[in-house]
C-alpha cells in the first residue's frame, strides 16, 4: 500500500498550538503538507493569548525539515477566519485541507450557566467553524479541491453533565457540515466530522490521570489525516475515536409506523398505542440528506 503523502498540499489546522491540534499538524508537515498553525493561545476558557504556542509548533515542525508558518486570530470572528486563510495564501498560495479544532470549555450545570459562557463556547466552537471554512471553501471550489474536517464531541453526540453549552456548539457542527457536503459535492470537496478523546488540557480534571497514557492525542491523528487525504473518498460522514479505536457514528431513524391515511386525524391516544414501534430503532438507518425521510412517509404521500 503506497504511503499516504501531502506533497504540493496545503494545510490549516485551527487550535494547533497545544495537545491534539498539535499532533495534526505536525503529522500533516510530517508527510508533506505545507501548515498554517493557528492558536491564539488561550487558556482552556478561552482566556488571555499567548503567540508562543504556535510558534513552538511552528519551530518543531521546521525543525524536522518541514514547512509551516503560524497564525494568531481568533477563529470566532469573520476577519479572524479571512485572516487565517489569508495567511495559508500570502505564504503557500493556497489551501487544500482545513483542520476546524480549536475550542474552549466553559462548563457549568445548565441552571448555573450564564449568557456569556453560553456564548462564548458557540462563538469559537460553531461560530468559529463557519468564519474559517466559509473563506476556505471559496478558494477550494475555485481549485475544485478540497478537504475540511470540523471537530465535534461525544458531549454533543451523546450527551455530557454539565457541559450543555459544549454539547449544543459540537452538535451544531454536524448539522453543519451535512448541509455544507451537499452544497460543494460537485467541486471534490469533502466535508467530514470527527469527535476525538484524549487527555489533554481540555480533558485533564475529566479523565483521571491513569488514563493519559492510554488516551494520547497522536491516536487520533491517523484518522483525520486519512480523511484530509486525496484518498478519501467519503462526505458527510462523523467518526467517534480514542485509545486506538475507531468507528463511525450517525444520526439514524427506525422505521416507525404511518398511522392514519394522510387526511384524517391523529390522536395522540395512537401515538401512545403504537409507541414502542415509533420509538424502537430496529432496522434503523442513516440518511443522506434530510429529505430521505419522505421515503418512510411514502404510503401515505401517495408514492
Amino acid at each position: 500500500m503506497a504511503d499516504i503523502r501531502y506533497d504540493g498540499r496545503v494545510a490549516i489546522v485551527t487550535g494547533a498550538g497545544q495537545g491534539i491540534g498539535r499532533m495534526y499538524a505536525l503529522e500533516l508537515a510530517a508527510r508533506g503538507a505545507k501548515v498554517v498553525v493557528n492558536d491564539l493561545g488561550a487558556a482552556r476558557d478561552g482566556a488571555g493569548q499567548d503567540q508562543s504556542a504556535a510558534d513552538k509548533v511552528v519551530a518543531e515542525i521546521k525543525a524536522a525539515g518541514g514547512q509551516a508558518v503560524a497564525n494568531y486570530d481568533s477563529v470566532a470572528t469573520m476577519q479572524g477566519g479571512a485572516n487565517i486563510v489569508q495567511t495559508a495564501v500570502d505564504a503557500f498560495g493556497k489551501v487544500d485541507i482545513l483542520v476546524n479544532n480549536a475550542g474552549i470549555l466553559r462548563d457549568k450545570s445548565f441552571l448555573k450557566m450564564s449568557e456569556q459562557e453560553w456564548d462564548l463556547v458557540i462563538s469559537v466552537h460553531l461560530k468559529g467553524a463557519f468564519c474559517v471554512t466559509q473563506p476556505a471553501v471559496k478558494l477550494m471550489k475555485a481549485a475544485n479541491y478540497g478537504r475540511i474536517i470540523f471537530t465535534s464531541s461525544t458531549s454533543g453526540i451523546y450527551g455530557n453533565f454539565g457541559q450543555c453549552n459544549y454539547g449544543a456548539a459540537k452538535m451544531g457542527l454536524l448539522g453543519l457540515m451535512n448541509c455544507l457536503k451537499l452544497e460543494v459535492a460537485n467541486y471534490n470537496i469533502k466535508v467530514n466530522t470527527v469527535a476525538p478523546t484524549a487527555y489533554s488540557r481540555m480533558t485533564s480534571d475529566i479523565f483521571p490521570a491513569n488514563m493519559e497514557e492510554k488516551l494520547k492525542p497522536q491516536f487520533n491523528a491517523p484518522m483525520v489525516l486519512y480523511l484530509a487525504s486525496e484518498e478519501n473518498s467519503v462526505s458527510g460522514m462523523t467518526f467517534v475515536m480514542g485509545a486506538g479505536w475507531y468507528g463511525r457514528t450517525a444520526v439514524v431513524s427506525g422505521n416507525g409506523v404511518c398511522l392514519g391515511d394522510g387526511h384524517r386525524d391523529i390522536t395522540p391516544e395512537e401515538i401512545h398505542a403504537q409507541f414502542n414501534a415509533i420509538s424502537g430503532l430496529d432496522q434503523a438507518k442513516p440518511h443522506a440528506s434530510g429529505t430521505d425521510i419522505f421515503g418512510y412517509m411514502a404510503p401515505l404521500l401517495g408514492k
